[in-house]
């Protein structure tokens, strides 16, 4: 998700869970080649394991932005042909790929021959008036004879025009039955899908159709509303993670970047959800605020925040415990 899974994001994420895929944002091809390549692609080793997702129509330019990204230690590529702004549709890459899959093969064949670590697309169920069962069958067809064996599927088609992209991930109706279909018109694929899910239960039913299931916003907004994950749908023995083991450590996280205010601010940003709708929240998010946003920031804003947002916590359960007595 742009401007979401940042590198800090997904410190924060791995502290949820042991088992999910990280992705990073969509990183254009030429940026990587021509950018600042520690800011585009560097991250933590605790993110592992930590896939790059790239945007771009040239198949050398993917290829060799690709190799770079994977020199950095990033488990899998992910093409994405799904992003439906205007800025991606501009540059030809995204969503607007879908009309021509012979080019999203080439992209992929191309990235295969350059790196050495599993090539995935991320695509819609349809693009505008592309939009049959039959249109997405033959764009996976086409994809899957370049060697891609792992698709992502987002299941709302794409209107290039006419819907921002914040419209374009609520407005088309979401048909998560034409990718329980590919899933058994091509059992061989590895087949995920994506779009609307926001609970553990909701990911274990799609789970009875599908190999996988990519959570984005859902997960950004709360993300200890999946922190049975890993017990859940992994199968990993992990009593699942508390909210103040998680501020704890993105507390450590924060205090590694005192001096790049503007990490500190993203850090910040991104522990906000941690606390919706429990009780001191509005503490949790004043304090918070007062020291990363307002002022310096402080690399120990986290860590006044949670200590404020404990304190409610105390008066609330001593208050029900004078109650109760």
């Amino acid at each position: 998700m742009m401007d979401r899974t940042d590198r800090h994001f997904r410190v924060l994420a791995r502290a949820v869970t042991r088992g999910a895929l990280l992705y990073t944002e969509m990183r254009t091809a030429r940026a990587v080649l021509f950018g600042d390549r520690e800011r585009l692609l560097g991250f933590d080793p605790v993110e592992h394991p930590v896939a790059v997702q790239l945007g771009g129509s040239d198949p050398a330019e993917m290829a060799r932005a690709a190799a770079i990204a994977v020199s950095y230690g990033y488990d899998a590529v992910n093409v994405n042909v799904g992003c439906p702004s205007d800025r991606v549709q501009s540059g030809c890459f995204g969503a607007v790929l879908m009309r021509t899959p012979e080019k999203v093969a080439a992209i992929v064949r191309a990235i295969r021959d350059a790196v050495d670590v599993p090539v995935t697309v991320k695509h819609r169920i349809g693009v505008d008036e592309m939009d049959r069962y039959e249109d997405m069958l033959r764009f996976v067809d086409v994809v899957r004879e370049a060697g891609c064996e792992h698709f992502i599927v987002h299941a709302r088609k794409a209107w290039l025009s006419g819907l921002s992209p914040k419209q374009n991930r609520t407005v088309p109706p979401l048909r998560h039955e034409a990718v329980h279909r590919l899933k058994r018109e091509r059992p061989f694929l590895w087949i995920e899908t994506n779009g609307g899910i926001r609970t553990v239960p909701e990911v274990l039913d799609q789970l009875a159709h599908v190999d996988g299931v990519m959570v984005g916003r859902a997960f950004y907004e709360a993300p200890l509303r999946f922190a049975s994950v890993d017990a859940e749908v992994f199968g990993i023995d992990r009593r699942p993670p508390t909210l103040f083991e998680i501020l704890d450590a993105m507390d450590a996280h924060a205090r590694r970047f005192s001096d790049d205010p503007p990490a500190l601010r993203r850090i910040a940003r991104h522990v906000v959800g941690l606390v919706a709708g429990r009780p001191g929240a509005r503490t949790f998010r004043r304090v918070l605020g007062a020291y990363a946003f307002e002022g310096g920031p402080s690399p120990d804003a986290i860590a006044r925040a949670r200590d404020a947002f404990a304190r409610v916590h105390r008066a609330g359960d001593s208050a029900g415990r004078s109650e109760a007595s």
